[in-house]
């Protein structure tokens, strides 16, 4: 949102930088601190909030910050914004509760403690930005419903490609066509990578062997594009999304979906692997005004029925603070859900599941996440892969087979139980 520019300007003009808290220390944390540190007029980064604190004080560090001081209470982390002084915590509530910052960023991507950051949040009435598209796509309908009755956004972010789709998609809705298609671009995608297949390449980029996992297996565009259709309304067209090989140019895909197909669904989520430009998003539209076919040959976009609109790149930790700045400056959510699921991800076996295995991480040895329609998930009693983790299997699963909730025991925590409460939430208001 280019408006954003001028408004955090005013800001530093003013000297009331908006005061950012963030959560998480980690690759896409030290990217968030270095960009707000050093490219941001008008918002300051408070304080950095990680569960090991030597991880944020590398954070800060590597943002170019050499001296920082640990706070334990919202006390000294008020004191230490006075002086202007870089602080860090391991206790998010320190953040939660300063009357100093206005919004908070979470870069965690763990759904258990996302869910209870999140809750914490709305209770003191913070503004939230998530980089937690797993959370989001479980249980982000009805921490919504809990934003908004506390009055606060509750919004994905900018950078990462769900956000980057729903600016494209506004876009294409402003000039007057019919979105039709919500697609992503990937790279590569193999459902039976793990850890030790991915352990080298995580490394090279000093991230996680499960994050990086939950990339390759498709789990994590699970979770991105579960996210959108929830924001947008949009469905899959069948279980796991279509999900093309494609080596050419975005371009061409407008041949390749049944339109017929489209309309029918009202849009749909999709994603496709190797074309080009990647690591990019697009949509297919579509124009009901033969004038407007007229134009948009001439700006050579083909002569539909579908057009291609695109975005060739998605800067995450580039793009993530303007988030914040639309969200407080603004009140313009980046992306959120718009009620109820439309589409969830479930959990599908990597390998044979026995009695008496616990699942583990997303992005580990035992599952993978397809999408699915929230309907079909429901009735199927299928199980959602963002509650999956601890959970234990009570009988056999043979590798591929997407879990129900009646093949485990499912652990008793936050993400388990605002899952309940979602579906209770919207039972019954349908």
């Amino acid at each position: 949102m280019i408006i954003v520019d001028d408004a955090l300007k005013q800001r530093q003009a003013d000297n009331r930088p908006l005061r950012v808290a963030l959560i998480g220390a980690g690759f896409m944390g030290r990217g968030i601190a270095n960009q707000i540190v050093n490219y941001v007029p008008g918002m300051e980064l408070a304080v950095i909030c990680n569960r090991t604190p030597e991880n944020a004080e590398k954070a800060w560090q590597y943002a170019g910050k050499k001296e920082f001081v640990e706070v334990s209470n919202e006390s000294q982390l008020e004191d230490a914004i006075r002086r202007n002084q870089p602080a860090l915590t391991s206790d998010t509530s320190v953040a939660c509760q300063s009357g100093s910052i206005d919004i908070l960023i979470e870069s965690t991507g763990a759904v258990e403690f996302g869910a209870r950051l999140v809750l914490q949040a709305i209770e003191h009435k913070k503004h939230i930005v998530l980089m937690n598209a797993e959370l989001d796509s479980t249980v982000g309908p009805y921490l919504k419903v809990l934003a908004d009755q506390a009055g606060v956004i509750y919004t994905g972010c900018d950078g990462d490609q769900p956000g980057v789709q729903m600016n494209l998609l506004r876009f294409v809705k402003s000039i007057g066509l019919i979105p039709r298609v919500c697609g992503n671009i990937k790279g590569l995608q193999d459902r039976y990578r793990n850890p030790t297949t991915q352990e080298a390449f995580a490394k090279q980029w000093g991230q996680t062997p499960t994050m990086v996992t939950s990339f390759a297996d498709g789990t994590k565009i699970s979770f991105e594009q579960s996210i959108v259709a929830n924001a947008t309304g949009f469905k899959v067209s069948q279980r796991g999304m279509i999900g093309w090989d494609y080596d050419g140019h975005v371009d061409e895909l407008t041949t390749q979906y049944d339109i017929n197909m489209l309309r029918e669904h009202g849009g749909i989520v999709d994603y496709v692997v190797g074309a080009l430009p990647s690591p990019g998003v697009y949509i297919c539209a579509e124009a009901s005004d033969p004038n407007q076919h007229i134009y948009l040959d001439y700006g050579k976009l083909g002569k539909g029925p579908l057009y291609s609109f695109y975005v060739p790149y998605h800067l995450t930790v580039f793009e993530v603070p303007l988030s914040a700045a639309r969200a407080v400056l603004h009140n313009d959510p980046v992306i959120a859900p718009m009620g109820a699921p439309v589409v969830d991800v479930v959990a599908a076996a990597k390998v044979d599941l026995a009695i008496g295995d616990k699942i583990d991480m997303l992005g580990g040895y035992k599952t993978y996440g397809l999408c699915e329609d929230a309907g079909i998930v429901n009735n199927d009693r299928l199980l959602p892969i963002g509650i999956a983790e601890g959970a234990v299997v009570k009988r056999p699963v043979c590798k591929d087979s997407v879990l129900t909730v009646d093949d485990i025991d499912l652990p008793d925590n936050t993400c388990v139980q605002l899952r309940n409460r979602q579906n209770m939430h919207f039972a019954s208001n349908s």
